[in-house]
């Protein structure tokens, strides 16, 4: 399976997912795996070639080094010859199946989940990207998170938040989880952290989104914030396992605002 070991690889998605999974749906789960290490979040090529020849057809096509060209028949006029190469060019560093093993085994570790738009719960607020949307998402916490995130809001704001500007977050948090909402936010200081501890005090859900992969929690300074929200909430990222957040991926987080559609 992309070269690599199938019993390994079928070991691996099974221990991130369940276990009544067919080769199909491993090979699924692996591929977009892969993916998740290969192109950086919000990648419209990336997100534009899976859309057309499917997860585990697109990174086969691209561990082999298929020409643009030869690819053209298969994509039709969804992706022009001159993306294709931009995004050959982008991925070219990462191009390895083998770096999605030890994020699978990284994830295991910290008994995380790889979720996948034929998920139950796969947000379906997700769709509103188009290629742009979440190739799958890891995360950490409660699995009764997910339905409610059909019912949530986004609380972010300034890492440097005033005393002001975090009361107002603190009574904005806990007044909508009083009425039924799920708190998202990114885990950062500031008003992120106040939206996420004033959800949590008021017996809330709360999920968080993070820049880089939720084996490891950034900032460290809420370590036991994040690690409360794992127990009562939810942890998600778009990157796998052992990712470091990055600044263009603080700015990219294209998820979180859409998971309450």
């Amino acid at each position: 399976m992309f070269g690599l070991k199938e019993a390994e690889v079928a070991q691996l998605v099974r221990a991130v997912t369940s276990d009544d999974l067919d080769r199909d749906a491993i090979e699924e789960r692996f591929a977009r795996a892969a993916w998740t290490g290969i192109a950086e979040p919000g990648d419209r090529v990336a997100g534009r070639l899976i859309e057309t020849m499917g997860a585990p057809r697109a990174l086969a096509a691209v561990l082999e080094r298929r020409s643009a060209e030869a690819l053209l028949a298969e994509t039709g006029d969804a992706l022009t010859a001159d993306e294709l190469r931009q995004g050959f060019e982008r991925w070219q560093p990462r191009l390895t199946s083998g770096s999605a093993l030890i994020a699978l085994r990284l994830a295991a570790r910290v008994g995380a989940r790889l979720r996948v738009p034929s998920d139950e719960y796969w947000p379906q607020g997700l769709a509103s990207l188009d290629a742009h949307a979440a190739i799958a998402l890891w995360t950490r916490g409660t699995a009764d998170a997910y339905p409610v995130l059909e019912h949530s809001i986004a609380l972010v704001g300034a890492r440097a938040a005033t005393g002001y500007g975090e009361h107002v977050t603190m009574e904005a948090s806990a007044g909508l989880v009083d009425r039924g909402y799920a708190i998202v936010s990114g885990a950062a200081y500031g008003v992120d952290g106040m939206a996420h501890r004033a959800a949590l005090a008021s017996h809330g859900q709360t999920i968080a989104f993070l820049a880089g992969g939720v084996d490891r929690f950034y900032p460290s300074g809420h370590d036991a914030l994040l690690g409360k929200i794992v127990e009562e909430g939810t942890v998600i990222s778009e990157l796998p396992c052992g990712s470091a957040p990055t600044k263009w991926r603080y700015v990219d987080r294209t998820t979180a605002p859409t998971l309450e559609e």
